[in-house]
C-alpha cells in the first residue's frame, strides 16, 4: 500500500472544505512562513553549509538603529524637570552621550540637576551644564551630533538652528504658539468651561499647549462667562491667591510682560495682580481684537482671551490666517464640527472636546509644525528622535551569475529582463534601477 495515500487524502479533504481560500487564511500562513525564516535563519544557514560543504549567506536587508553620538538637550523653565528628563530618557535609551542644560530661570531645579543628577549617571557619558544666555551661546559653538531644544518662542528656535547649521547638526525644536480653541454653539457649556479653565490656568497658564484664546459666537460667549466664573471658583476658591493649587509666575520679568497684556480688551473675570508675589489671578478678557498686544505673542500666563466669530467657517479662516499653532482645540456635541476643524486646519497636535490630555498619551507623538516647532517626542517617538535609522543590505557572495544581468554591456534582451525584475506594477508602471 502506498504510504502517502492517507496524507494526500487528508490534504485533499482540507482543500475541498474551502479552508485555504480565504484571504485571511493565506495571509496567516504566509506570516507563519515569514516567522520560520526569521526565527530559524541561523539553523537554515548551518544546515545548508553542512549539506553543501560551502559557506552560504542569505541576502539580508534591515534597518540598524544607531545612536547619533554626543547630543545636547536644552530644557525650559515652565516644567524644568519633566521637559528635561523626558528627552534625556530617550537619548540614553538610544545609546547617546548627553549634555543637559537646565533653564537658568528656575534656580532651584537647576541646582538640583547640577548637584544631584551626576551622582546617579556615568560622569564620562552624561554631564549637566549650568549656563545663562552668553554661556549657552558659547556652548552652541561646539559640534554636537543632535540638539534637542524646548523653548517658548520661535526666536529661540532660530538661534538654535543657526548654531546647528554651522555643523549641519539635526535638531528638534519644541516651541510654542497661540493655541486656538473653537467652541461651537452645540456643546455642553459647563463641561467646556471646566475643561478650558483647567487647561488655561493649570501651572498659572505657563504651559506651551494651554488654550490661548477661545473663538466662539456672541451667544456662546454669554453662556460661557458665568460657566467659566463658576469653574474658576470651583477649582481655586473665591480667592485664588490663597489656593495651594494655583501657581505663580516664574520671574519678575515674565510677570511684568504678562501683566502688560491685561490692557488688551476688557477684563470680564479676574484681573487682580500682586507684583511682590508674582501673582496674576485667573483672568478672562473679552472684546479682544486681533491687533491687541495679547494677540501678538504667546501669553504664557493665566489669561484667557475670547474672540467672537460668526460661525465655524470664520473661526477656521481666522486660525488659518495665523502661524500654525502647537495644538488646536475644538469643542462641539457634533463630531462633524470637530472633524471639520481638524481636517481644514494644520497644527502640531489636535484635541477634540478636551484640553492638554492628548500629551498624556505616549502612544501619540508630540511636536510642533512651522513656527511652533520641528520634530517630535514622547515614548517610542523620543527614542526614534535620538536614533539614526541606518538602512543596510548584507549580500551573500554566491550566485554571481544572477548579477551579470546588471553588468555591462547592456543588450536589448538584458534590459528587458532588468525591467521585468525591477518594475513595480500597480495602476501604472514604475521602473526602478
Amino acid at each position: 500500500e502506498n504510504p502517502y495515500v492517507g496524507l494526500v487524502s487528508r490534504l485533499r479533504a482540507a482543500w475541498l472544505s474551502g479552508r485555504t481560500r480565504s484571504l485571511e487564511y493565506r495571509m496567516a500562513q504566509l506570516e507563519a512562513l515569514g516567522r520560520f525564516l526569521e526565527e530559524k535563519k541561523q539553523d537554515i544557514l548551518e544546515a545548508t553549509a553542512l549539506d553543501m560543504r560551502k559557506a552560504t549567506q542569505l541576502d539580508s536587508a534591515f534597518i540598524r538603529k544607531d545612536p547619533y553620538g554626543v547630543v545636547l538637550i536644552i530644557g525650559p523653565w515652565n516644567y524644568p524637570i519633566y521637559l528635561l528628563l523626558v528627552p534625556l530618557i530617550g537619548a540614553i535609551a538610544a545609546g547617546n552621550c548627553v549634555i543637559i542644560k537646565p533653564s537658568e530661570l528656575t534656580k532651584n531645579s537647576e541646582k538640583l540637576m547640577e548637584e544631584v543628577l551626576p551622582q546617579y549617571l556615568d560622569k564620562d557619558c552624561f554631564a549637566v551644564v549650568t549656563a545663562g544666555v552668553e554661556e549657552t551661546t558659547r556652548l552652541l559653538e561646539n559640534k554636537f551630533d543632535y540638539i534637542f531644544f524646548t523653548g517658548d518662542s520661535p526666536s529661540g528656535g532660530r538661534i538654535i538652528m543657526t548654531a546647528a547649521a554651522k555643523h549641519l547638526t539635526p535638531v528638534t525644536l519644541e516651541l510654542g504658539g497661540k493655541n486656538p480653541c473653537y467652541v461651537s454653539d452645540t456643546c455642553d457649556v459647563q463641561n467646556v468651561a471646566r475643561r478650558v479653565a483647567w487647561g488655561r490656568f493649570f501651572n498659572a497658564g505657563q504651559t506651551c499647549i494651554a488654550p490661548d484664546y477661545v473663538l466662539c459666537s456672541v451667544e456662546m460667549q454669554e453662556k460661557l462667562m458665568p460657566a467659566l466664573r463658576e469653574a474658576i471658583t470651583e477649582f481655586y476658591g473665591s480667592e485664588p491667591r490663597n489656593s495651594p493649587d494655583f501657581a505663580r509666575i516664574v520671574g519678575d520679568e515674565q510677570f511684568k510682560r504678562v501683566q502688560a497684556l491685561l490692557s488688551s480688551g476688557r477684563v470680564a473675570i479676574g484681573g487682580q495682580t500682586d507684583e511682590k508675589e508674582r501673582y496674576i489671578a485667573p483672568t478672562v478678557l473679552v472684546d479682544v481684537k486681533p491687533s491687541h498686544p495679547a494677540m501678538q505673542e504667546e501669553i504664557f500666563g493665566p489669561i484667557l482671551l475670547i474672540i467672537t466669530v460668526a460661525n465655524m467657517d470664520e473661526a477656521i479662516d481666522f486660525i488659518n490666517s495665523r502661524e500654525r499653532p502647537l495644538v488646536i482645540y475644538a469643542f462641539s456635541s457634533d463630531n462633524k464640527v470637530v472633524n471639520q476643524v481638524l481636517e481644514r486646519t494644520s497644527s502640531g497636535g489636535f484635541c477634540g472636546n478636551d484640553t492638554l490630555m492628548h500629551v498624556t498619551l505616549t502612544s501619540l507623538p508630540f511636536g510642533g509644525i512651522g513656527s511652533s516647532g520641528l520634530g517630535m517626542c514622547h515614548g517610542q517617538f523620543t527614542f526614534d528622535t535620538f536614533t539614526h535609522h541606518r538602512g543596510c543590505l548584507q549580500r551573500g557572495t554566491g550566485l554571481e551569475p544572477i548579477n551579470t544581468l546588471r553588468y555591462p554591456p547592456y543588450s536589448t534582451h538584458k534590459m528587458g529582463l532588468i525591467r521585468t525584475a525591477t518594475s513595480i506594477k500597480r495602476r501604472g508602471e514604475c521602473f526602478l534601477l
